[in-house]
């Protein structure tokens, strides 16, 4: 199965290259992300992507299209509370996934919408890679 978006490696800031052992000062700075899951479904137009990331709003979310990846970011709101946790069973840190993109992917004109912890983005086909009906003159 050929598939336009790929998903990249997850990447987390402040990683060293010694096999993920990082200095006391870099761990201070290490930001940690859960990957969320998604879902891609492809139309005659382009493809619909679905990430869930429960507890982001809107201005949380930060999307990046760059050199042919699609960057998803969004941070979690409300996670720190005042009394002592006595059991939890979410993680409390933000999400990140990184796709790649197919250059049929026109980035220009992708379109995202954020409801009830669900990002949906719309990735359009370049004009230039839809099936298009020829018309045969007499």
């Amino acid at each position: 199965m050929n598939t336009t978006l790929n998903q990249t490696e997850n990447r987390t800031t402040g990683a060293s290259s010694n096999g993920g052992v990082n200095s006391a000062a870099a761990n201070a700075t290490q930001m940690r992300f859960l990957t969320p899951p998604a879902n891609i479904w492809e139309t005659n137009d382009g493809f619909v992507l679905q990430v869930e990331m429960p507890g982001v709003n809107k201005g949380g979310l930060e999307l990046t299209v760059k050199n042919n990846e699609l960057t998803i970011t969004g941070r979690r709101s409300g996670l720190e509370t005042q009394a002592e946790v006595v059991y939890r069973e979410s993680r409390p840190f933000d999400y990140r996934r990184v796709f790649d993109l197919d250059p049929s992917i026109d980035a220009t004109k992708i379109t995202a919408k954020m409801e009830q912890g669900i990002l949906t983005l719309t990735l359009p086909k370049a004009e230039h890679v839809k099936p298009r009906k020829i018309n045969v003159t007499d």
